[in-house]
């Protein structure tokens, strides 16, 4: 498939024309650190960015042409089978894997041996992004490798990255995308520089979710709910997100008035494969009960379940069985 990138957010563009400005200064460096919150858009970023560095003939003000064989290999795309899905079941990546043989994505793969989808991002492909980056562009020109999401490398794996962040050459890029920077090793983040992605301000989170065409209550009541954050709130929207959150709710309630036990919801959290979604969820609305109160006590209580509910998420990523992450960030809530 040809890939037509969307359009970046004006949150995005932000960020993009800060990273071209570096480019173009010979400011950005060898490895980055793509920062921001899940589902902000740091895959889109990077990919526009990534296209703008392998094209072979610029425009005037240094944007990708569309044209030239560098262009036309980036936007040439195709999915692997079996498919590379992350531990939500999302896809690892979202546009495909690119013909361009100066561009490489690293993510959730599939483990050969077992053929299903690896939890974590392992030494083998760490050792494939050293070998790739050791090697002279196939284009003349530059190379780079995004992995996305770079929580998932195991410790063993960051060991080896780090080798590659020491030797830096030019025209080499290696972008981690990272929701949570402080899971990756001290080593690492040092060795980055650092490019971030906020929350937009509500008023330009609205226009955006309205030019998608969402109506403007169901805009504001998604955002809300969402807590400014527009990507999931356009997610939702899209999908049944907030008739999730709503369910997700109701069973917090029932936990918390002994009406149901953590160990029977989990089984049905995971059954559908939208255990991680629920426990965002749940994690959402410690949070928004917390707001505002002045008893210590209480605090205390909604903030070990806020951990808990994001400490679950974390195990989903694992080896785990995800009844018993998601029963252990339940239990919380029967307190």
């Amino acid at each position: 498939m040809s890939l037509q990138l969307p359009a970046l957010a004006p949150w995005q563009q932000r960020a993009y024309d800060q990273a071209c400005a570096a480019i173009d200064a010979g400011h950005f460096g060898h490895a980055t650190l793509v920062v921001g919150p899940e589902r902000i858009g740091k895959r889109l970023l990077a990919e526009h960015l990534a296209r703008r560095l392998l094209c072979m003939a610029p425009t005037a003000d240094g944007a990708a042409c569309g044209h030239c064989k560098g262009c036309q290999l980036f936007a040439s795309r195709a999915q692997y089978a079996p498919p590379e899905v992350r531990p939500d079941g999302a896809p690892a990546h979202p546009w495909g894997h690119s013909a361009h043989p100066d561009l490489l994505l690293v993510g959730h793969e599939v483990n050969q041996k077992t053929g299903k989808p690896r939890t974590e991002i392992v030494i083998e492909q760490v050792r494939g992004i050293s070998e790739k980056l050791g090697l002279t562009a196939q284009l003349g020109g530059a190379q780079v490798v995004i992995v996305d999401p770079a929580e998932a490398i195991n410790w063993s794996a960051f060991n080896a990255l780090l080798k590659t962040l020491e030797e830096p050459q030019p025209g080499r890029y290696l972008w981690l995308l990272v929701s949570d920077p402080a899971r990756l090793p001290a080593t690492i983040r040092s060795r980055c520089q650092r490019l971030e992605l906020r929350l937009p301000p509500h008023a330009e989170a609205i226009a955006w979710l309205r030019g998608r065409g969402h109506a403007q209550a169901i805009a504001e009541e998604a955002l809300d709910a969402a807590r400014g954050h527009p990507g999931v709130a356009d997610a939702w929207i899209a999908g049944d997100g907030l008739a999730l959150r709503r369910e997700v709710a109701a069973d917090a309630q029932a936990l918390q008035r002994g009406q149901a036990a953590a160990v029977d919801l989990a089984v049905r959290w995971v059954a559908d494969g939208r255990a991680a979604e629920r426990l965002q969820h749940l994690a959402e609305l410690a949070l928004r009960e917390a707001a505002g109160l002045t008893d210590q006590a209480r605090t205390r209580r909604l903030a070990a379940r806020f951990d808990a509910a994001n400490r679950a998420r974390g195990l989903l990523r694992t080896t785990v069985r995800a009844d018993l992450a998601v029963a252990e960030g339940l239990v919380a809530w029967s307190n």
